[in-house]
């Protein structure tokens, strides 16, 4: 007999633990304790499987699956209808707690063949066509040409999306997000490679879709005001929906948010740009434009920023004192102006005694930017121009670029003249 097996973009631990206990048993098909475990499982979950598959623009799509590698964890009958939802791997998988490491969730993906079930060939993110993946753990950097000596334009964190739109050599010409340039190819997956890598890291994320989003303390409209956050920004999903509210995070600051104002999407990141900062004096014509970059900095504020970005990709570590091990928000801007002679406090909340309070239409590379979470102050970074800043954000993103308005900055500092 063929039995249905629906996979289905919800998280349930038991049925989780479906698929999971399915992937483990093919590599020992003697546990039967995992085999008890499956059939209890398919009776309460009344054989609801979950995988996630990621198709970003057509949820609902159904295909037939008929491969044995189902075989070991469903008795054998793992033919029938399937449907198919907007979800990454990452974002199911990551309730299970029962031991499956990255590599098993990678080769699960494989082994179920899911990314070509979904795609014969070409994407599974809606929008490329020629699908290229950072396969780097930090930052891989995206150049004005197809060579090292030429300028860095533009940084993939790691595992983020583009498209390839040429193949040069030993490098590619890409778009990612806004920026447009060439990666080595030594760094960048493509084809099923990418594809799978895709469906493994995407996320679920809240993308903000008013002009300025209230955090609130709690579920309600008439508690106080955290933050606002901008349109466009991506929230951490801490609780699910309920009565129309978010539990989210974003640097730290955790929160409420109304759902009618959010939208969930799952995510990979894309490139940012990177803009020179023009020293004091310089003539070169590639200097920005943007609106509030005073191009007059000082070769110490330059330098400084350059060594920050040295530890783009390094992990974030709440308390932490590591550059490369780990480290927060003051603990960074603290060690990156300590290598300059700048002895500025631990913690964020000192940052608004030091230096010179600056207008935050006047604010130039090397400024420190303070963000009010509520009624503290909850996050310091090094402004690098235009319109972004240099930081360790958070246990997603680490050390990174950021815009520098995810929310308002409460004030800015200048330490550096």
């Amino acid at each position: 007999m063929r039995k249905k097996i629906t996979i289905i973009a919800t998280c349930s631990l038991a049925a989780i633990t479906v698929i999971a206990s399915a992937y483990l048993m093919k590599k020992d098909s003697n546990n039967t304790t995992n085999k008890k475990q499956v059939a209890a499982e398919q009776q309460t979950e009344q054989e609801t499987a979950v995988i996630g598959i990621t198709n970003i623009t057509s949820v609902g799509a159904t295909l037939d699956v008929t491969g044995e590698n189902l075989t070991a964890g469903l008795d054998g009958q793992a033919t029938g209808q399937v449907s198919l939802y907007n979800t990454g791997f990452a974002s199911t998988v990551g309730t299970y707690n029962a031991g499956i490491t990255e590599e098993e969730k990678h080769n699960l993906i494989k082994d179920l063949d899911l990314v070509t079930e979904v795609v014969p060939e070409g994407s599974i993110i809606d929008g490329y066509t020629n699908l290229g993946i950072s396969n780097v753990t930090s930052y891989l950097n995206v150049r004005k040409g197809a060579g090292t000596n030429y300028k860095i334009v533009g940084k993939m964190p790691g595992y983020s999306v583009c498209e390839i739109i040429s193949d040069e050599g030993e490098w590619y010409k890409i778009k990612s997000g806004s920026v447009t340039g060439y990666v080595s190819k030594e760094f960048i997956l493509t084809g099923y490679e990418a594809n799978v890598k895709a469906q493994e890291k995407m996320t679920e994320v809240l993308v903000v879709t008013c002009d300025k989003l209230n955090v609130r303390e709690e579920p309600s409209t008439d508690c106080s005001i955290s933050t606002k956050v901008s349109v466009g920004e991506h929230l951490d999903i801490v609780e699910k929906e309920k009565d129309g509210w978010y539990k989210a995070s974003i640097n730290g600051l955790t929160g409420y948010v109304s759902a009618d104002y959010v939208e969930v999407v799952y995510s990979l990141p894309t490139a940012v740009e990177v803009v020179e900062v023009q020293v004091s004096g310089s003539s070169s014509s590639s200097r920005p434009t943007y609106s509030n970059l005073d191009p007059n900095v000082s070769q110490t504020a330059k330098d400084l920023i350059n060594t920050g970005m040295q530890y783009l990709g390094n992990p974030y570590r709440y308390g932490g004192n590591s550059l490369t091990k780990g480290i927060d928000c003051s603990g960074f801007v603290k060690q990156i102006f300590a290598k300059y002679g700048y002895s500025l406090p631990r913690t964020s909340g000192g940052y608004t005694s030091v230096g010179t309070r600056v207008p935050l239409d006047q604010i130039k590379p090397g400024d420190i930017l303070i963000y009010k979470y509520g009624s503290r102050i909850g996050h310091v970074a090094i402004y690098i121009g235009n319109g972004q800043i240099l930081h360790a954000a958070n246990e997603r993103d680490g050390i990174c670029i950021s815009n520098a308005y995810f929310i308002y900055p409460y004030m800015a500092v200048r330490v550096i003249p």
